[in-house]
């Protein structure tokens, strides 16, 4: 079956989450669990979080995902920000466990100016530091590689597993994997890309695809977002991607841009169109 979904909001409850992605057409989705912008704890009530489970349970919509703030830095060389990084990441996969969310999603973040492996050696203990409730699993996203930003290669992802105590997966964004230099615009591209993320990291340990469509070029690094077969990717791979072995049953979360008339519920159809 076709799990595919978006990013939805909690304004006004964590449960108008599940109305909004049902009204997409979503099956599968993301929230924040707060604010992404600023440092605040997630503060959803008991009854928000029963309602949350029984709409998600009631329209089948799962799994979910709870992206973690943007403020997040865990390759951070600085003290105080990895304290904050920890703290958040603590609370985030707190209130996955009492919103029944499998996935709490997460960027490696900057080393600025600790170095590729000193900053891989950060994520990695502040990851160490978490207690994950059971049946919670924290996701290492894919990055698109600019500046100091670290996870644009799949060799940095293997790393931090390799070097953390905790029990972690991934999550491969289609549009920061194609601005990083991994080329999906083509069916030989998608067969080698994850061939090598198999060959690296292993596709055992990938939970999760932020599907998107690239407005720049591939190796650009640059992060924007383009429509489903509109973009740099393309209509060839963007097919050749939701139809590959390899991740046709992974749940495809998208963070398309809304414009050009163009929302989620288009999106996710033209997922539903290219699949065979």
């Amino acid at each position: 079956m076709l799990r595919v979904g978006a990013h939805t909001s909690i304004a006004g409850g964590a449960y108008n989450a599940v109305d909004e992605q049902v009204d997409y057409g979503g099956n599968c989705g993301q929230i924040f669990s707060h604010s992404p912008q600023v440092w605040q704890d997630p503060d959803i009530e008991d009854e928000e979080a029963q309602q949350f489970r029984d709409r998600s349970a009631e329209h089948g919509v799962g799994p979910w995902v709870i992206h973690s703030s943007y403020l997040v830095n865990l390759c951070t060389p600085k003290d105080d920000l990895r304290e904050q990084s920890i703290d958040a990441m603590q609370k985030e996969v707190d209130a996955a466990a009492k919103l029944d969310i499998e996935y709490v999603n997460v960027h490696l973040g900057a080393h600025t100016g600790a170095g590729v492996d000193g900053g891989l050696d950060n994520a990695a203990s502040a990851l160490s530091e978490l207690d994950v409730p059971d049946g919670v699993t924290v996701l290492v996203e894919s990055d698109a590689g600019s500046g100091t930003k670290l996870g644009g290669e799949f060799e940095h992802l293997a790393t931090v597993r390799e070097r953390t105590d905790l029990d972690i997966e991934f999550c491969l964004d289609t549009a920061h994997a194609f601005a990083a230099g991994y080329d999906l615009s083509t069916p030989e591209g998608v067969d080698e890309t994850l061939a090598e993320f198999d060959e690296v990291v292993g596709l055992a340990d990938l939970a999760c695809v932020h599907l998107n469509d690239s407005k720049h070029e591939c190796g650009t690094n640059k992060d924007e977002h383009a429509h489903i077969g509109e973009g740099e990717i393309g209509e060839d791979g963007m097919t050749a991607f939701v139809n590959h072995d390899a991740v046709r049953d992974l749940p495809l979360v998208l963070e398309t841009p809304s414009e050009d008339g163009k929302s989620f519920a288009w999106n996710i159809e033209r997922v539903r169109e290219l699949r065979d």
